[in-house]
């Protein structure tokens, strides 16, 4: 085979350096973005907070005036007139430049009773996760104050092991018994029932409960003696509790010995228990929603507005860039200027970022003008394409864009996502979005009668009748996906 050489022309798209950062700030929430903006910051030399008196870069400027030659400052310095492309060469790695991506999805682990601090830029972000006591930590501080002795200690130590966070037992009385045993060969069952006995007084009332009834007889028995209508409610609570689940009004009256009258007060008083009394005290993690733009109406008009505590100012340090000098090779001033490049390349990928969110978030706002004025039933239905042709990007594009990133209005904060549903067709050809049949469906649920609860086949009629043609399963599915419950579990006799 004979050898040669042969010219061709092509296209080929090339995931530069610089595409792969602008790609990946597009798609990050804003804790994650807060903590790219921590890692860049203390890995770049030439990126600084920017004070309130220089506005050379702020974020909130437009993008078509981030340019990259306003970076290259101090015109009259010496060594300021840098020689520094705006593009590395396609086959330059981003891993040469720039640190690997970090995982932030582990957080530090909790002890019992401690409360971890979150570092943030400004302070507030400990504020934004909060940790308090955990249910076994709860339990064995009292455990301190009780005079148990080394025997029962231990006991006891085991029995609030099997604890969840409910507060019910996950083990039985006897898995407990023969698993000390072991270590105390000489234990009686009814050692582990004594003290399963003091526990269950601890607090919260009701804690160390075996099965729903028994937590419910231990938060009544810690009840005044006094209290109207206790000793009905303990017999209904630990004979009678599945009648009572199942709304056997006339069945309770003739158990009970009671009138219809007393029969509400007794259940009156039993809806006033925790089911789930563990979780008054168990550790809970929360995370706050920081919402991305903010939407107001502003004279007859919406205006939206990047939320401008997202993200710090940046800038390039202005000392460190004028040390930069154009035809100095040294292995101390090509550092220097990858850090400028790197810098330039992380500033105006936020900008790109931020104009890039506030665009969709306009276009959003603009398509679904009667959701802010009429709330979720004015719901239109729209697709991750509609925006894309709006703004002339790609569907993948909206996509990242909408992904963890939340907006404030006066209905709440919503994310991105919520504004993009499916549709189903109206008898007058248009279309009704599923966002607004769902709060259809749990605005008729809501004021329907609780002695005769709406089933979904007429739910289905009640959508049909204002237009919407919506079959029985759908509505099913729809009100099993809002976590409603059947109309059989939704009636309330009592």
């Amino acid at each position: 085979m004979k050898q040669s050489l042969n010219l061709r022309m092509g296209h080929q798209l090339s995931m530069t350096p610089q595409l792969q950062q602008a790609i990946k700030l597009l798609q990050m929430s804003t804790l994650d973005l807060q903590q790219e903006i921590q890692q860049a910051l203390e890995s770049n030399i030439m990126l600084e907070l920017e004070d309130d008196e220089f506005g050379s870069f702020s974020l909130d400027a437009p993008l078509h005036d981030k340019k990259s030659d306003n970076i290259d400052l101090m015109q009259g310095s010496e060594g300021s007139q840098t020689d520094i492309p705006d593009e590395l060469p396609i086959d330059t790695s981003w891993d040469d430049i720039y640190e690997p991506e970090h995982e932030y999805d582990s957080m530090p682990d909790y002890e019992f009773g401690t409360i971890q601090e979150v570092a943030s830029f400004d302070g507030d972000f400990e504020s934004q996760r909060t940790t308090t006591l955990s249910l076994q930590a709860h339990l064995l501080a009292q455990l301190d104050l009780v005079s148990f002795s080394e025997r029962d200690y231990a006991i006891a130590i085991a029995i609030i092991d099997s604890i969840n966070t409910e507060g019910y037992l996950t083990a039985s009385i006897d898995d407990i018994f023969y698993s000390l045993r072991e270590q105390m060969p000489d234990l009686e069952l009814d050692e582990v029932h004594a003290v399963l006995h003091r526990i269950q007084y601890f607090d919260p009332a009701g804690v160390a409960a075996v099965d729903l009834s028994d937590c419910l007889r231990l938060q009544l028995q810690q009840l005044p003696e006094d209290t109207p209508c206790k000793a009905d409610a303990l017999i209904l609570v630990t004979r009678h509790l599945d009648l009572l689940a199942t709304h056997e009004q006339s069945k309770l009256v003739r158990k009970l010995a009671v009138t219809e009258e007393e029969l509400d007060a007794i259940v009156a008083l039993i809806r006033t228990l925790d089911p789930k009394p563990g979780e008054q005290i168990q550790s809970t993690f929360s995370e706050y929603v920081v919402p991305d733009v903010y939407v107001r109406k502003i004279n007859d008009r919406w205006h939206v507005d990047l939320n401008p505590e997202i993200a710090p100012k940046l800038r390039v340090n202005e000392m460190y860039a004028g040390l930069i000098k154009k035809s100095d090779s040294g292995k101390d001033n090509t550092i220097m200027k990858e850090h400028l490049q790197e810098a330039k390349w992380f500033i105006k990928s936020l900008h790109s970022r931020n104009d890039t969110l506030l665009r969709v978030a306009r276009c959003i706002v603009e398509k679904q003008m009667a959701f802010f004025e009429h709330g979720s039933i004015a719901m239109k239905s729209m697709v991750l394409r509609d925006v894309a042709e709006e703004l002339e990007l790609h569907e993948s594009t909206i996509s990242r864009v909408t992904t963890q990133k939340y907006m404030h209005t006066p209905n709440g904060i919503v994310e991105f996502k919520y504004f993009f549903s499916s549709h189903v067709s109206t008898d007058g050809g248009g279309e009704c979005s599923s966002t607004a049949i769902r709060a259809l469906i749990k605005e008729l649920i809501g004021n329907e009668n609780v002695t005769k609860p709406l089933s979904d086949s007429k739910i289905a009629e009640f959508l049909k009748a204002k237009g919407i043609n919506v079959a029985r399963r759908t509505v099913a599915k729809y009100r099993e996906a809002m976590f409603i419950s059947s109309s059989s579990q939704r009636k309330r006799l009592l």
